[in-house]
């Protein structure tokens, strides 16, 4: 039996998208009696379930269903923030430790990874109408250099489109107006192991996953969506597979060109997760890399040894 005496109380697995990282986080539950905590920006949305990747098969080991959280939490069209995984995360965090579970998080979203490593101050943030209505009209260039002036953009996704760029200037206007609000979050010694995997390994994985969800109904999972009145807008928000499959089903793009544009953005993608770990590293979280190709059980005892 598995005894943690080195006094970590979060592992975390991460990695790019189809290192097969929720498989590995799975096999490391099983054998440290734990529960995974999900660390993806869209997993927690119902009904996305092929574009986000949810394979819920993978939290099966030998039988045995490792317990996962935040997963299918909030309906999709609903716009889920970092604030809102933050809190999440730390109550889920609390009742699996108080459970006497160990929590391991597990996901590729490296924002929401950094906001519970690093504690960011994260607060419920109004809306600021004047603000909105002076950056109205502005491109989303100029948003992008505007934001760009209060933080260093690690990734894409807060210029992705106008909407999300002036939301992430309210965000940091207002935190930067208010520097004496503190946050008390819950202490967290985490051992941050990353799945190490080649890069042409890699996009052949993604290829391969892209062509196998579309044959199992990611066409018409993305169809349903918008039939159950999710605007394409809001689909095509939450970007990849949502963004080129909505395209696609309103007749924007053929099949053809869906797929090529998504797996090259996918890839794209994939490089940009990469760089936001390595950024990590810089930033002074230790990241303990394991190659995906080493057998499982190899991978699993290399973790156990680390955190005893």
């Amino acid at each position: 039996m598995f005894m943690n005496t080195s006094g970590y109380n979060l592992l975390v697995v991460l990695g790019p998208t189809a290192s097969g990282k929720t498989t590995f986080a799975a096999h490391l539950g099983a054998a440290l009696n734990g529960e995974i905590i999900s660390a993806d920006s869209r997993q927690v949305y119902r009904g996305m379930d092929l574009g986000t990747g949810k394979d819920y098969e993978d939290y099966i080991i030998n039988g045995l269903k490792i317990p996962y959280h935040l997963i299918d939490i909030v309906d999709a069209g609903y716009k889920y923030s970092v604030f809102e995984y933050q809190q999440d995360f730390f109550e889920c965090f609390e009742k699996i430790k108080a459970s006497d579970k160990f929590p391991i998080m597990c996901g590729g979203t490296g924002l929401y990874i950094e906001a519970v490593l690093r504690k960011y101050k994260m607060i419920h943030v109004p809306v600021n109408k004047p603000l909105r209505e002076a950056l109205s009209g502005k491109s989303l260039k100029e948003l992008s250099t505007i934001l760009a002036s209060y933080k260093t953009l690690h990734n894409q996704t807060d210029t992705d489109t106008v909407k999300r760029a002036i939301r992430g200037i309210e965000i940091e206007k207002y935190y930067s107006d208010h520097p004496e609000i503190e946050v008390e979050l819950p202490e967290v010694k985490p051992l941050i192991v990353g799945v190490d995997i080649d890069r042409d390994f890699r996009r052949q994985k993604i290829t391969n996953r892209l062509e196998k969800r579309l044959e199992e109904g990611l066409v018409d999972e993305v169809r349903n969506l918008l039939d159950q009145g999710v605007s394409a807008d809001d689909l095509i928000y939450y970007g990849l597979e949502y963004k080129f499959l909505t395209l696609h089903v309103l007749g924007q793009l053929s099949f053809d060109e869906m797929f090529n544009q998504l797996n090259i953005a996918i890839h794209q993608f994939a490089k940009r997760q990469m760089t936001w770990f390595r950024g990590m590293e810089k930033r002074g979280l230790k990241i303990h890399w394991v190659n995906v190709c080493d057998p499982m059980d190899e991978r699993v005892e290399k973790v156990l040894q680390m955190l005893e």
